[in-house]
């Protein structure tokens, strides 16, 4: 389990963290969302230990990573934005190293090392020099390294980007096994599409602050497609639309979201009450359209 609790940062005058918590349970995978620049990454790398908070604190399984880092460390696998490594190495050998660090023998290190690698696509480069990967084949090896010590934990920093359409698949089948194991998932990006395939709970972030945590199936409630109408008497008709979900008026149009009925239904009842229906039309609302709606009701 992933707990930020309370936790603030600034750089000089900018204020990168205000007071921000959260949870991830485990058998969780929860998402985090923002623009760029409003505070994911530097919340990921003060929750592995790597960036002190100016106070707050992230607890992994319990274990405080400002006062016991090296044991909170330990229970977390981390894939961050953009992995850097000794570029001398080859892949393996520094897999091998690096599996050292965990007490694994290098005979037991290769073998895992060549299983991973393989895994996740690699299999062709296992003795090329991380100098030559590119960032999509350095991302896909830090992803094996994360897997070295089989974690409880697992923290993905825009884990998405650099991968090709096959190594997003494969990590979405990663969280989900991950999931089902009880592992604790958190990751961040701006995919939405990704995020709303993948997430079962989504952690909103905005200029530092948390502007929403909301279950995914929330969300999917709430960004139902609208049925949008041309009406003849729109503020009479009101009384009848509340019925069916969140009630908006644009000029001579209404807008009902979040639905609990069929548009079928509604038009029906609409005409049987002797209201003129002239448009109707149906607007998806997506992940992404949900997130600049709280923006806006933040006031920005």
């Amino acid at each position: 389990m992933i707990e930020v609790n309370s936790v603030s940062k600034s750089f000089g005058r900018l204020k990168a963290l205000d007071n921000v918590s959260f949870k991830v349970y485990n058998g969780e995978i929860t998402g985090y969302v923002g623009l760029n620049g409003a505070g994911k990454t530097t919340t990921i790398r003060i929750a592995v230990g790597v960036l002190p908070p100016d106070s707050g604190d992230v607890l992994i399984d319990g274990l405080s990573v400002t006062r016991d880092k090296k044991k909170a460390s330990e229970r977390i696998g981390w894939v961050p934005e953009l992995p850097i490594f000794e570029t001398d190495f080859k892949a393996l050998d520094y897999y091998v190293y690096l599996a050292g660090y965990y007490g694994i023998p290098p005979t037991e290190a290769k073998r895992m090392g060549r299983e991973a690698l393989e895994m996740l696509g690699l299999g062709d480069a296992l003795n090329m020099k991380l100098a030559a990967y590119s960032q999509g084949m350095k991302k896909r090896f830090a992803l094996a390294v994360s897997l070295i010590n089989d974690p409880p934990n697992f923290i993905f920093d825009e884990v998405l980007n650099g991968l090709d359409p096959k190594g997003i698949v494969f990590f979405r089948d990663l969280a989900v096994k991950f999931k089902k194991q009880g592992k604790a998932v958190l990751f961040s990006s701006h995919i939405l599409s990704e995020v709303e395939g993948i997430a079962d709970k989504v952690v909103f972030i905005h200029k530092g602050k948390i502007i929403g945590v909301y279950m995914m199936s929330e969300i999917v409630n709430m960004a139902k497609p609208s049925l949008i109408m041309k009406i003849d008497r729109v503020e009479e008709s009101l009384s009848i639309l509340e019925k069916y979900g969140r009630v908006e008026t644009r000029g001579e149009y209404v807008v009902v979201s979040g639905l609990n009925a069929s548009p079928s239904v509604i038009v029906k009842e609409l005409v049987e009450s002797g209201f003129s229906v002239q448009e109707v039309r149906s607007e998806e609302r997506s992940l992404e359209e949900f997130f600049f709606n709280l923006i806006r009701g933040k006031g920005e």
